[in-house]
């Protein structure tokens, strides 16, 4: 691609006590800055608050993953546990929150379909006032540790501005991140904090984008 492309990073799943230090410190070398979209349960253990608000205090976005990360939200069967996924780990979060209320559903491996969200959980985001955000790129760098950074950079070419899903769990992949980062530069890549608009079907509580295909029947 001529011209270069726009590249936001983003990494899930975290914090992690040995992955999301490691990440935070090849970020700062590079000045690039990020949306880290937590895990409650994870965001509840000894310590990783302060993980969580050292990556606030370098100028990363903290949004909201889910508290389990188990069953996608679209395939939840009660309610109001879909409902507390969201909200349970928006309290957790608090002050570190951004002021859109970032929030990215589980896709149980990248999937952009029905299984994302029901109807009611629909209606928490609306009337929570959050921001929902997607993606367009997944590396699956979870199940390829030592060859997502290829798969990753042939997905930054194919498309002007990429909203890449990293994770910052210890399965070796990170190591890499700095290779990847180092690589994307050098084919053009402008790095970027906020999301492509194609991405983020609510903004601010409201309905942005197409909805039909990411809510469960």
């Amino acid at each position: 691609m001529s011209g270069g492309f726009d590249l936001t990073l983003s990494f899930d799943n975290g914090p992690d006590p040995d992955a999301t230090p490691f990440v935070l410190d090849v970020l700062a070398r590079h000045a690039i800055r990020t949306t880290f979209f937590v895990v409650g349960e994870r965001l509840a253990k000894p310590g990783a608050r302060r993980l969580a608000k050292r990556a606030r205090a370098q100028g990363h976005w903290i949004g909201n993953h889910t508290w389990s990360h188990s069953v996608p939200l679209g395939q939840q069967t009660d309610p109001a546990t879909a409902a507390a996924e969201i909200t349970r780990t928006q309290h957790l979060i608090g002050d570190l929150a951004h002021p859109l209320r970032l929030f990215r559903p589980v896709g149980g491996g990248g999937n952009l379909d029905r299984r994302l969200l029901s109807a009611w959980t629909r209606d928490v985001l609306l009337a929570g006032g959050f921001t929902c955000v997607l993606w367009n790129a997944v590396p699956r760098d979870w199940a390829d540790p030592d060859g997502w950074v290829a798969r990753a950079l042939d997905q930054c070419r194919a498309q002007p501005w990429t909203l890449m899903v990293l994770h910052d769990l210890p399965t070796g992949a990170l190591r890499h991140l700095d290779r990847f980062i180092r690589a994307a530069a050098d084919q053009g890549a402008r790095f970027r904090q906020d999301f492509p608009p194609s991405c983020v079907p609510i903004f601010a509580g409201h309905v942005a984008g197409p909805l039909d295909n990411y809510i469960a029947d």
